[in-house]
């Protein structure tokens, strides 16, 4: 996390609202990078037991409940918001020292 603020300090090369604005465009495009890769395994693993298992209920997205592929999405989701949030909040500078 420490790398996104020296990443961001780098390009912005001392001007302020360019090191903030970098510091969240870094932190979103990371985290959506590791967002799509873990989800991705996710959602492949469970499609691999789900056909290993013969229950089709695990991948089965047109019933009117909560599948276990969206609960496994909304809480990586919620994990990954909350990393992002505060490799921001580690990053971000109001003033300069």
């Amino acid at each position: 996390m420490q790398r996104i603020g020296i990443a961001a300090s780098k390009i912005a090369k001392g001007n302020l609202f360019l090191y903030n604005f970098f510091v969240i465009l870094l932190s979103f495009f990371i985290s959506l990078l590791v967002f799509i890769i873990s989800g991705l395994l996710i959602i492949f693993s469970l499609v691999i037991i789900a056909y290993l298992t013969q229950m089709p209920i695990i991948v089965d997205l047109q019933k009117g409940n909560i599948s276990p592929i969206s609960i496994c999405m909304m809480f990586l989701g919620t994990i990954i918001g909350i990393s992002n949030l505060y490799a921001i909040g580690i990053n971000v500078k109001i003033k300069r020292n």
